[in-house]
This record gives structure tokens, sequence and C-alpha cells, in this order.
């Protein structure tokens, strides 16, 4: 959440990245990232809290260190997952998040959170070696989660689903700056419980809206064959809900469970299909644990306290009532910045 800022970067011209640190030195060399550095951290994860709710989102995880984003996570509009132990990646060149593999992924055992880590996203020797590597240290296991993997060989995805490990794909970031992605069908018919994910919008898709339409038109381009809404449907419900450890909690309307709502209006008379051609501005309605965090006017009755602590945003040629202070904070933004930024997952203007 705190790299959410655009526009994109990656590679120039015809070249693509070996391994995801060459896009990092690219990176932090950027003008983007020293214009990103006129916000404070506390726009920023505001940022990509908004970007999230306005797709639709009731549920993130932001892949940081606890000691960067916890003390944001609790007055975020949407639920930001608070329970997993991480490593950046599993290579010398990673960038040393937690208290390394062997510990985290212990304490992840522990508290029977999920161990999360990006893995293999690369080409080189040792990007390869990721799956081999927590191998030997013993921590490949279901309480696993592997961001990219888009050096799996059909041994690593083997080995994946045996040990009941779970994956979140990034096509968008992946194509962006590698031009290939995962064995994703391959994987798929593994057994390997498969989620879609955006990675950070300075190389990933704007949304996960985007995301998906993305991931189903390359699947449909890499194998001449669909992949289905229904399928996409569970890759950003019921899957990541299983990845996280959280099954019992979200990822359905059951009772019991949390109430995350969306309502959108009906393109398509199938629901999934309705989903995938979704546009953030045919969100009438999210809710979050049963707290409505975006509602058109229509739904204004359900707004806590008359609507206090909500701000009117015109979106889709449409008024909605949205937490927080989306309004404020982009003029903030744009304040801090010195001239009128625009951001393409904020669907509005002030």
């Amino acid at each position: 959440m705190n790299g959410n800022y655009l526009p994109r970067v990656g590679p120039k011209g015809d070249n693509y990245y070996v391994n995801w640190s060459y896009w990092d030195a690219d990176l932090k060399s950027s003008p983007v990232y020293e214009e990103r550095a006129n916000l404070n951290a506390e726009q920023r994860y505001d940022l990509s809290a908004y970007k999230n709710l306005f797709s639709g989102v009731a549920t993130v995880n932001d892949h940081f260190p606890h000691d960067l984003n916890d003390k944001h996570i609790p007055r975020l509009p949407i639920r930001v997952i608070q329970e997993y132990t991480l490593a950046h990646e599993c290579s010398s060149f990673e960038l040393k998040w937690g208290d390394g593999i062997e510990i985290e992924h212990a304490r992840a055992v522990e508290k029977n959170w999920p161990f999360i880590t990006h893995l293999e996203e690369g080409y080189d020797a040792e990007s390869r070696d990721g799956v081999a590597i927590l191998e030997r240290l013993k921590c490949l296991d279901e309480h696993d989660l592997f961001i990219h993997c888009i050096g799996f060989s059909d041994e690593d995805i083997a080995k994946t689903a045996k040990a009941g490990a779970s994956i979140s794909w990034c096509p968008g970031s992946n194509f962006f700056m590698f031009n290939a992605t995962c064995k994703i069908r391959k994987i798929l018919k593994a057994g390997i419980n498969v989620s879609i994910g955006t990675d950070s919008t300075h190389t990933g898709s704007v949304n996960l809206l985007e995301e998906m339409r993305y991931a189903r038109k390359m699947y449909q381009a890499m194998y001449n064959e669909d992949l289905s809404p229904k399928q996409i449907f569970s890759m950003v419900t019921a899957n990541p809900a299983k990845a996280f450890r959280m099954q019992d909690r979200v990822g359905d309307l059951l009772p019991g469970m949390s109430a995350d709502i969306l309502i959108a209006k009906a393109k398509h008379a199938d629901p999934y299909e309705n989903l995938v051609a979704m546009n953030m501005e045919d969100i009438e309605f999210l809710s979050v644990a049963g707290t409505p965090v975006l509602a058109d006017r229509r739904f204004a009755e359900a707004l806590p306290e008359n609507g206090a602590g909500y701000e009117e945003v015109r979106m889709g040629g449409r008024q909605v009532l949205v937490k927080g202070k989306p309004v404020s904070l982009y003029k903030a933004v744009r304040k801090a910045l010195g001239f009128k930024k625009k951001l393409e997952y904020l669907p509005f203007d002030c």
C-alpha cells in the first residue's frame, strides 16, 4: 500500500528485467519516486486504501513489515490484514524484511498465519532457486503464500502443490516488467490455490478490476482458451481468504462471516461476467464488516449516524457517499505536489 503511486516505472525500450532488483534500482532513481517523496506515509496509505475501496475491495494485504504499516492500518476505511509473517523474497538481494525466513515461517506456523514472500520474481539462477531454498530450510508448507512465481519450473509447481502452498498471480506487473508471467495454466491444473493480485501501481494494473480483465485477456492470449469469470470470481474472494487463512471470516456470504457486500450495476445477466466487466463507476454500494464505506445516495439510510464521517463525491455522473475524507485527501496530495496530479484509481475530481 505504501507504493501505490503513478505512473508506472519499468524497463526502457524493448528491454525487460532479469529479476526484480533491476526494477527497484530504476524506481529509486526515477522522477516518479522523487515526486512521491513529497507525500507523507499517512497520505500514501490513505491513497492506497481508497484505490482499493473505489474498486470494490473490502480486504487487502500490505506486503510490508509490521513496523511500517501497523500504525496506519487501524484508521483506514477498509480491512487491511495484520495477521501475517513475511520475507521480501528468498534471495541474497531481497530487502531484508522481517526476522529471516526461518523465524518468520516458524512464527506463522505457531500463530496459524500465512507466511508471505515474493518468490522467483526473475529468471536468473538465484531467483529460480526460490522453492529449493524454502525446501532446504524446511519452510515449504501450507502456510506459504508465494507472489509472482514467474521462474517456476514444472518441479517447482509439483512441490508447491504437494506442500499445499498458495500463489498470488500478478500478470499485469509480470508482463510489464518481464514480458512473461508464471505457468498459470499448469499451476491451476496442479490444484494450487491461486489468487489474483495487483502488486503496486508502480508496475501492476491501476486496480483489481483492471487486473481481473487483464488476467483473462492474457490467459486467452497465452492458451487460446478462456479463464472463466466464475473462476476469476473465486480468485478474488474464496481463494485469497484461504491463502490468508481467513476462510472462516471472509470470502463468502454465510452466517457468522463478515458482512462484506458489493452491489454494482447489472451490465450482464451472468453475475460473474458482470463482475469482470465492472468499472469503478458501476459500484453502488460496498460494506466492510457490515459498515457501508461507499454508498449511492439511494442507500443513504444505511449509513450510521446520518452520514457523519462520510464525504460526498461525484462518480460516474452521480453522487456517492464515501467513508472518511477522500476529497480532502486528494486536495492535500495536490497541494503537497504543487500541481493537479491525476490518479486514475480515484474516479472523481475536486
